[in-house]
This record gives C-alpha cells, structure tokens and sequence, in this order.
C-alpha cells in the first residue's frame, strides 16, 4: 500500500494530507472511536477509526480541510466503579485540537452524573448543544519573527489578563478591545514599552469552559482556570471569530510584541479539567479514557483524586496524560513562538504516587526536551496538598509566596519579619543557595491575579466580595492588608498620602529586590477591584483596566523604579551577593540604621523595624536603600559612598530630599529611600 493511503498512530490529533486527513486517537480502554465531521448546515459525517496501533485508533477521513468542524464519538464500557465512563452518545472534543468553536448549553444533555448514564438518558448530543474542534492550517507568515530570549535576570513580569487589559481601552479600536488583536495594538503596546518590563504573562488562554454554577448567578469564569482544549487559543479572546482565526490572530498578537521586544509567557492550567469530579461533565478526557488521564482513587475508581480543589487531577504518572502535556508545550512554542510557560499549581504535576518529586517523570521529560530547554519554566509551587516553594529543578523560576508574604509583613507592621526580609530583598538565599540556584530562580511578587491588587492592599483592611455571590465567603482572610486609616474609597488627604506611599513602598521593595520580579497588571496605575480579592467570576468593570482613572504620578514612580533596575547591574544580581572585596563582582552589605553591623540579637528583635542594603557592583554604579517600616521617622546613619557622593535615585516620600554630601538622613515613618553613587 502506498504511504499516501496508509493511516498513522502518530501525530495524534488531526494531520493535514491533500483533501483528508489522518486521525488519531489514544484511548486503552474504546471499543470503537468515530470522527464526526459536520457541514455547515449541522449534517453529521461518522467515519470509524478502523486501524489500531497499540492503543491508538486512526484512519484516513476524506473531506477534512481548514476550517472543518469535528468531534469525536469514543464507544465502550460505561462502568464507574471500573472508571470507565464510555458512551457514544456524547460528542466528545479532540484533545489535540487546535481550536475549539462554540460553547456549552449547560442543559440535563450535557452536565450532570446521571445524564452521563447512558442508562438513563435518550438523547444524543448534536453540533447545536456542544462546541466542535476545528482543523486549522499552518500558512502563517510569520517573517522575520524572533524570540526575544530576554535573560532573566533582565526580566521584568507583567502578569496580565487579555481580554480586561483593552475591554475599556480608548485608543484600541472598539471592535479588538479585548482580544488577542488588541493586546497587540500599537496602543496596548506603548504601555507595556514605556512602562519597561519585558515580558506578558497572559492568564489561562487555553480553551476553557464556563461554569453553570456562575452561569445561574449570571455571572462568568474571568480567569479561565478551568481548560479543556491544551491545544487550542480560547475562541471568545478571538476578534477573528471562534472558527479557526483566533489561532492566526493569537499568532499576530505574539508577532508584534516579539517585534517590540516583549516575551509572551502562557499560564498554563494543566493540573487538572473543567470535566470536574464524578458529578462533572464528560467533555473529553473523561470520555476518552477517564484512568488514564486523570487519577482515580485506589480502591474507589468512581472517584476522583484531586489536590486542586477543582474534583480531578491529571494522572501524570501515565504516559497519555504526560505525553499531551508535552505535546502541547512543543506545539505553543514551535508553532505559536510563545517563551516560556507559568504551571498553575505546578506541585500537582510532580506528584506520580501522591507525594511530590522533584524529579517527576513531568520535570524529567521537560528537562531532557531540546525544544522546551531554551524557554522560561515557572512553577507555582504548591497546590492544596503542599507547598514547594525551592522545591523545583535548578534551570526552572517559581512563584516565591514567601517574598510575598514577608514583604506584605514588614510593611504593615509585623513583628519579628525583618531577618526574613532581608533574606527576599536578597533573593531569599535561605531558600535557593542550598541547592546551588541563583536569585533568578525566585520570582518576586506582592500582589497577583488571585488576591488584592495592589491600590487595595493599602485601601482595605478585609476582602469585599459580596458580588461573587458566596456571602463573602471565598477568597483569602488573611491578606495582610491595612487601609490606613478608612476602609475604601476616601476624601480623607492624610488617609490617601499614606496609602500613595504604602504602595510606593511595595513597587520599591519588589524591583528593587534581587530575583526576577512580577508586576500584577494595572498596579502600576492604581487599579482597584473594589475590595474584592477573589475577581475569577467578575468579568465586568470590577476586573477590566480603568483607563480613564490612571494614577499618573504612581505609574511614572513605577517606570523610573523599572528603568533603574535596567540600567544598573547593582540592582539586578545574577548570583548571591558576596561582601565587599577587591575581587567581588557584584557584593553587597547589610546594616543597622545607625551604620552597624547586625548582630543575632539584632535579627531576633521583634521590634526591629529598619534596615539598610548597601548594593555594589564592579561595573556600574552603588546604592543604598534604607527601608523604615517603623511608625516614626528615624535618622539613618548613611554609609561612605563608593564613589561619587550620594543623591537621591528614588523615595516612597515624594519630599525626601537629599543635598550635597550627607552622613545621616532622616526617613521618615513608613517609607523608603534608595540613594546612588555613580561610578564616574
């Protein structure tokens, strides 16, 4: 038989030949598998995956081109207490599709446990109750496109959801405002450039599916943390339309900030499904081969295992659900150019028997990838079962909670933070050095999407999410916040000067700190969210930018603070720190506000509340940043300049002043102050 005619196991998914394709599908446990493919009119077209390979179905289908709609129809056993849900009734997504056109009707045909009995039901899923697969082509110009490869230590994060970015965004054409067009306007670029960071970190943009318990409050997910397409760009981000453009579109969108020098980092959400737990949807995975894909708990196969909070977990202890794991992180990067991937909940990920592992076969097969190697890896390292946080291979950068926890603490007050303070301005040596990785491997953050921004870190003392529709009882408790003196919006000018400089504070502490920092999106402008802490259900005002109530003064504070940070190596360390000496590249000193050398009696003050970094560097300029966290002002005894005497480089107190040659300056309550000496 000619090669021409023949099906092949591999790749899965569908493949492009003159006129058909060649589909392939993994499941262990089918009896039959089918691909539907459907005219414009909803006219179902079944062609049965005749051919087997090991555990893969595959077969040649004719008529299949760009822009054809398909599901699939995977026939079995229905046998929960085995846990295998099989039924052919359901239309069922491709795993490996690549774009995803539709939505769910949220009906008795689609979602609940006893509608996914075949037992118990008569209908049969059709093209109008559930979203199809579309096959898309690969004739995407992408010119002259290159990665930016942006070090790390030169990156600055900007972690940022696409469509609330340019929803309200006056200078993006109204009919882009949005979507993966308008992210890359000239307009939503300019920000992002003359704001100075170097990468987006785009929350979830892979197909996800909207919850029916929000869609009964009226109410939808915001955040996309409930995937079930790991191939394919979200179609409602998409000005193109859902059938098939949103990927060129997200492949523009990449190509343009590519062309402005900015990297595009996916949070990726592969710790688990939106098909929930025993009483959730079948989808896909779980009507594909639901043991393979996810982990069912030993001795009850009904159930799920789940450490996300979310009713599963991916089984990355089998080969399936590892294997579409890397397949889609090959498929983002060489096909989509994407630089590097933030895992929700990345623990779960490394657990192949229950515990964690730093060397899972998940971080194994990633770490042996020649085209992964080259891309930023950031894990989250916890999920509900355990925290991580160091606990992740050397070449990888985590979400560091505890620089966000400690930075949080010492600026609202607590005692007792101060020597581990020290420890995340420096880039938590305490949790890294050990195991021999740099200050990069910590990503620095104080606000992200999940939490308060940072406007209302400062502007509240308890979480305000009444409008989730939970009695206010989700989202975090404790935020270490503190509203200065009004709960919310204020005329109050004392209340509002001091929370202008508690924020300054936090930007200063978080890019003035060694490690890569991330900036949540919109606190650079005083982006507020009301209170609410727990915003993955407002997909409104309340979440969108409000570009019509920017912060000018805190957003240049932010541009000079990120625009030091570039241009001075002192502030932007590749190793940790060593003391000052003759032949220490980049070295620092950390002293008492009087000058002096800490002593343990020092660090084990509760009261202790300042603290000075003298920060050098062989080939550029010196700082010293002196932070006061204390009630009152304190006079700081300023160390001898390296070399040309001290002037003011930045201050949390806009009337901090500092004149001609200085031994002792006086900071006052709550602020910082970060001086220079230039080297010549």
């Amino acid at each position: 038989m000619d090669q021409a005619d023949r099906s092949f196991p591999y790749p899965l998914g569908v493949s492009l030949r003159e006129g058909r394709a060649n589909v392939a599908v993994f499941s262990s446990t089918a009896e039959r598998v089918e691909c539907c493919v459907f005219d414009e009119d909803g006219t179902e077209h079944r062609t049965a995956l005749t051919e087997r390979t090991g555990h893969v179905f595959h077969a040649l289908v004719d008529g299949v081109g760009p822009g054809t709609r398909y599901a699939l129809r995977v026939h079995g056993a229905w046998d929960t207490a085995a846990g295998l849900r099989h039924n052919g009734q359901k239309l069922l997504l491709d795993p490996h599709a690549r774009a995803v056109s539709g939505g769910y009707n949220w009906g008795q045909a689609v979602f609940g446990h006893d509608m996914n009995d075949p037992g118990q039901r008569d209908d049969t899923d059709g093209a109008g109750s559930t979203p199809l697969c579309v096959v898309t082509g690969g004739d995407f110009d992408w010119g002259d496109d290159a990665a930016p490869r942006t070090p790390l230590d030169r990156t600055v994060v900007y972690e940022v959801h696409v469509k609330g970015f340019t929803q309200l965004h006056p200078d993006v054409p109204e009919e882009i405002r949005g979507t993966y067009a308008g992210l890359g306007h000239p307009a939503a670029i300019r920000h992002l450039t003359d704001l100075g960071v170097t990468a987006v970190e785009l929350l979830p943009v892979h197909q996800f599916v909207q919850d029916s318990h929000l869609a009964e409050k009226g109410l939808r997910n915001y955040w996309g943390y409930n995937s079930i397409g790991f191939l394919a760009p979200h179609g409602e981000y998409s000005s193109s339309g859902d059938t098939g453009g949103q990927v060129d579109e997200f492949k523009a969108m990449v190509k343009a900030l590519h062309a402005a020098g900015l990297e595009v980092i996916l949070d990726v959400v592969f710790n688990h499904t939106a098909e929930g737990n025993h009483l959730g949807p079948t989808l896909s995975l779980k009507g594909i081969d639901n043991a393979a894909y996810y982990r069912l708990v030993e001795g009850d196969e009904e159930h799920y295992f789940d450490t996300t909070g979310t009713g599963n977990s991916l089984n990355v202890s089998h080969p399936a659900a590892l294997g579409l794991i890397m397949d889609s992180l090959r498929y983002w990067v060489t096909e989509m150019h994407v630089d590097g991937f933030r895992f929700d909940l990345a623990t779960t990920l490394t657990r192949q028997g229950g515990d964690a592992s730093l060397h899972s076969a998940f971080t194994d097969l990633i770490a042996q990838d020649p085209v992964l190697a080259p891309v930023k890896m950031i894990a989250e390292p916890w999920d509900t079962a355990g925290y991580q946080v160091g606990g992740f291979p050397a070449d990888w950068s985590e979400w560091n909670g505890k620089f966000r926890d400690d930075v949080r603490g010492f600026w609202s007050g607590q005692d007792s933070v101060l020597g581990t303070l020290s420890q995340r301005v420096l880039g938590s040596p305490d949790v890294y050095e050990s195991d021999r990785r740099s200050p990069v491997a910590g990503i620095g953050f104080v606000t992200a999407h999940d939490g308060f921004t940072l406007h209302d870190l400062v502007s509240y003392n308890a979480k305000h999410n009444s409008a989730n529709g939970e009695d206010n009882n989700d989202g975090e408790s404790d935020n270490k916040s503190f509203n200065n003196g009004a709960e919310g919006p204020t005329d109050d000018p004392a209340v509002n000067e001091r929370r202008a400089r508690a924020a300054r504070n936090f930007l200063g502490t978080l890019l003035l700190s060694a490690g890569v920092p991330m900036l949540l999106g919109g606190d650079e402008m005083g982006r507020t969210q009301g209170g609410n802490n727990n915003a993955y259900c407002q997909d409104n005002e309340i979440s969108w930018f409000q570009w019509d109530a920017v912060d000018e003064d805190l957003l240049d504070f932010t541009r000079r603070l990120i625009a030091l940070r570039r241009e001075h190596p002192a502030l932007r360390p590749r190793w940790f720190r060593q003391a000052p000496g003759d032949d220490a590249v980049e070295w620092v000193r950390v002293l008492r506000s009087d000058g002096e050398e800490f002593t343990d009696e020092d660090w084990d003050n509760a009261d202790a509340r300042t603290i000075t970094f003298l920060l050098g560097h062989a080939d550029g300029d010196a700082f010293a940043l002196l932070l006061n966290a204390a009630a009152n002002g304190v006079e700081f005894t300023v160390p001898d300049a390296p070399h040309q005497e001290w002037e003011l480089a930045a201050a949390s107190d806009p009337e901090q002043q500092v004149e001609g040659t200085v031994s002792t300056l006086l900071v006052r309550d709550s602020s910082f102050t970060l001086l220079q000496s230039r080297r010549g």
